[in-house]
């Protein structure tokens, strides 16, 4: 299953990417490894990327999607992916991305982005995240899951959900 776990800064993207991929048995890919030196600079300076600038980083990461879909292998990747067309550019015209919409409140995120040390992305970009996101249509191979809880029980929700997604795909 090829498995792109998104959401705004501070959702939980790595702690549950991680953890959900050492339970599917899949490689973890932490997208922002992938970001260029100027768009880490750029955050960390406070402004928000356009998407001239996001354009090369989804394009690099749409290919290492590309990779494990060629080696018939898993992978969790996490990314924002809060467009749409940033989504379109991820799935590259196939059919076999899932979708991992992480989602909380504007608080509880912002609380977790204030008490976050040594991550490029400060607090007070927040609210571009929120304005940026468009939450995945019901024709975009999405599950949704709220966060908020324990890592544990935001992992049991999202492999129950991944799951359903699986089932529905397979007679699909």
């Amino acid at each position: 299953m090829i498995i792109v776990v998104m959401g705004v800064s501070g959702v939980g993207k790595t702690t549950i990417g991680v953890r959900l991929a050492e339970r599917l048995g899949v490689p973890f890919v932490e997208g922002d490894s992938f970001h260029p030196p100027a768009n880490i600079a750029k955050m960390s300076s406070g402004v928000p990327l356009d998407d001239a600038d996001r354009l090369p980083w989804l394009e690099a990461l749409a290919a290492e999607l590309d990779r494990a879909r060629r080696t018939g292998g898993g992978i969790v990747l996490v990314c924002s992916a809060l467009r749409r067309s940033y989504r379109d550019i991820l799935r590259d015209g196939h059919d076999d991305v899932v979708f991992l919409f992480l989602a909380g409140d504007k608080t509880l995120i912002g609380e977790r982005l204030a008490s976050r040390r040594g991550h490029f992305m400060p607090p007070g970009l927040l609210d571009s995240q929120f304005a940026a996101l468009e939450p995945p249509g019901p024709d975009e191979r999405a599950v949704r899951v709220p966060v908020g809880g324990a890592a544990e029980e935001t992992v049991a929700a999202a492999l129950a959900a991944l799951s359903s997604a699986r089932s529905v795909a397979g007679r699909a």
